[in-house]
């Protein structure tokens, strides 16, 4: 039973595109391990910019202008 965690930051991803997300992690771990499809997890958090941070910044900070 697989349980693969997607996390991304909050900025606008699409339903379709979340959907896309969970179709190929799922299709790739059937392919490689052949996993059943049916009990493969496939969970999206999305994270506010202001709660994920990369090198003592927050993504926020980093991508506001300078």
């Amino acid at each position: 039973m697989p349980y693969v965690n997607i996390r991304i930051t909050r900025e606008g991803a699409t339903a379709e595109q979340k959907a896309e997300l969970i179709r190929g992690a799922t299709e790739l771990l059937v392919r490689v391990l052949g996993k059943n499809p049916a009990t493969t997890f496939v969970i999206i958090d999305e994270v506010d910019t202001d709660n994920w941070g990369i090198g003592g910044q927050s993504v926020t900070v980093l991508r506001s202008p300078p």
